[in-house]
């Protein structure tokens, strides 16, 4: 396995409908649910069950999804997404980390959000203003690099 087997997974969840707090391919996502199902057909099942979740992005509160992805990926020491790298965001610079995507490469990642289906988006000045973290799924690094 490697971060390219992870992006080409990722590219095969494009066009899934936004339903939050799903994770079926060509049924409905949410931007977890795609790290979700990335997870599970690269790495096998999933490792823990998740708790109840709102789809807000203003909330103020605890870093939930930056300490699961500390918890199950692994933190990369890259500081510009690679291809295949979970990408963890704050949606308000204050705020906690509340989004999450796949890179595609450097200057493009795929994520699902309300309203949308899952698509691709320029990794922008933007975003990368936001970005909270950046991961590895187990066993995924690139053997190439």
């Amino acid at each position: 396995m490697n971060r390219q087997a992870a992006a080409e997974l990722a590219r095969g969840w494009i066009g899934t409908p936004y339903r939050h707090q799903a994770s079926a391919k060509g049924a409905g996502t949410d931007c977890l649910g795609l790290i979700r199902g990335v997870w599970r057909e690269l790495c096998g099942p999933e490792p823990a069950a998740l708790p109840p979740y709102t789809p807000r992005w203003d909330e103020a509160g605890t870093e939930h999804l930056l300490q699961a992805a500390r918890s199950f990926l692994i933190e990369a020491e890259n500081a510009a997404p690679q291809t295949g790298q979970v990408l963890v965001f704050r949606m308000k610079k204050e705020g906690p980390a509340k989004h999450c995507g796949i890179a595609l490469g450097p200057d493009l990642f795929l994520h699902a959000y309300d309203g949308r289906a899952v698509s691709t988006t320029r990794y922008s000045p933007w975003w990368a203003d936001r970005l909270a973290g950046i991961f590895d799924y187990p066993l995924a690094e690139d053997k190439s690099a």
